[in-house]
């Protein structure tokens, strides 16, 4: 049983891991959505969602906590300008995990952590391939139209001439 031991330390030493998650959490707000092994997700989640919480006050003190960090200030200022403001009204719980099942290599447990909100729209996708299904058959029916009048004037001026030549 794993009572009163706190973490998971993730077969690395105390500076690896602290680099680890620091690591993990500049990819998750930079990217919106990372994908990692179940462990390393579980353990991100808690760290990411303290950052983002620091966010949401969007003072100078906190700023300077999230700097001291993470070092990367495009993540920063995307989390303090975007993400923080994002989740001002969510009184947490600002990520999510999606297990994947096992890597095929090694086995790993695999899972998707993504922040709430920036899940990937597929409705819009679908409705952009019907319009494009509409484009083509208009094309389609356009066509079958113009080589319908073309075939009509061809008859019909091929019988024009020959009865004139009846004449």
């Amino acid at each position: 049983m794993r009572h009163n031991l706190g973490y998971r330390k993730l077969g690395r030493t105390k500076e690896h891991r602290r680099a680890l998650l620091r690591n993990l959490a500049t990819d998750l707000f930079r990217h919106e959505r990372l994908t990692t092994t179940l462990p390393k997700a579980k353990e991100l989640r808690p760290y990411a969602e303290k950052l983002i919480t620091l966010a949401r006050r969007d003072d100078l003190h906190s700023r300077r906590l999230v700097l001291g960090l993470i070092s990367d200030k495009g993540v920063v200022k995307k989390l303090f300008d975007t993400l923080g403001p994002r989740f001002t009204s969510r009184p947490g719980g600002y990520s999510r995990i999606l297990k994947l099942g096992p890597r095929p290599g090694d086995g790993a447990d695999m899972a998707i952590v993504e922040l709430v909100g920036s899940e990937p729209v597929f409705k819009k996708h679908k409705e952009e391939k019907k319009a494009r299904r509409d484009r083509k058959a208009k094309v389609r029916e356009a066509e079958a139209a113009e080589t319908a009048a073309a075939k009509g004037a061809v008859e019909s001026g091929g019988e024009t001439e020959g009865r004139d030549e009846k004449k």
